[in-house]
């Protein structure tokens, strides 16, 4: 029983933790205590130190002897190499889908969110990075691959702030919609070249924000820092 509590507990730490990593909400480097991680989750050092190996685990910290445990943010390189192996991940999956179709239900589900959303453009969307993450993680799930579901969970993760700092234009925002309606409609109609090309242009317009992603990434985290301070 105390082993299950302190599991559920270590989870409820990690996921926190985690998505404050994603979000820069954590400068680089970053270093966790457990002293300070037990007094503001109110919980044993048990949990803590569990949800801090669990977070290295999935490469959001690194534990350095001496230094206890840092927040690991992806440099410019890592960043481009997830970009790279996104890409191939996500042209197999339309490849597949063009090949052996996805079911119409779902089909109709995402065309009807995205015709919506462009339809009420430049309405503001304060949620659009999460669903622009959702309609790449659906597209995977519609090959029944879960393997494959995974390792794109895995990458927008740690792509997560620069989809909230890439679509903030109405152009943008009409455009991203457009991309992925074309997506759908390649699929649809089993044309794997041209569901491919589309796929690139989506995953090549978010890469280009890269740089300033980052920039406004640090600066945020920076800011945190200061007002915790």
């Amino acid at each position: 029983m105390k082993t299950r509590k302190a599991s559920a507990l270590s989870t409820d730490v990690f996921a926190v933790i985690k998505e404050r990593i994603i979000r820069w909400e954590y400068s680089p480097a970053h270093r966790f205590t457990e002293e300070e991680l037990c007094k503001e989750f109110g919980v044993s050092r048990s949990p803590i130190r569990e949800a801090l190996h669990m977070l290295v685990d999935n490469g959001l910290v690194t534990k350095e002897p001496y230094r206890g445990y840092t927040v690991r943010q992806p440099n410019l390189k890592e960043i481009h190499d997830l970009y790279d192996a996104r890409q191939a991940l996500e042209l197999f999956i339309v490849e597949w889908l063009a090949i052996h179709g996805m079911p119409e239900r779902d089909w109709m589900e995402l065309h009807d969110t995205w015709q919506h959303i462009l339809q009420n453009v430049p309405g503001v969307i304060t949620d659009f990075a999460e669903k622009d993450e959702a309609f790449h993680e659906k597209l995977a799930e519609c090959t029944e691959n879960q393997a494959l579901l995974q390792y794109l969970i895995n990458i927008n993760d740690r792509l997560h702030f620069i989809r909230m700092t890439d679509i903030t234009t109405a152009a943008r925002l009409r455009l991203t919609c457009e991309q992925h309606l074309a997506i759908l409609d390649y699929v649809k109609s089993g044309d794997v070249q041209c569901a491919r090309e589309a796929m690139r242009l989506n995953i090549e317009g978010g890469r280009q924000n890269v740089n300033q992603a980052v920039k406004e990434a640090l600066a945020r985290s920076f800011q945190t820092l200061h007002r915790v301070v």
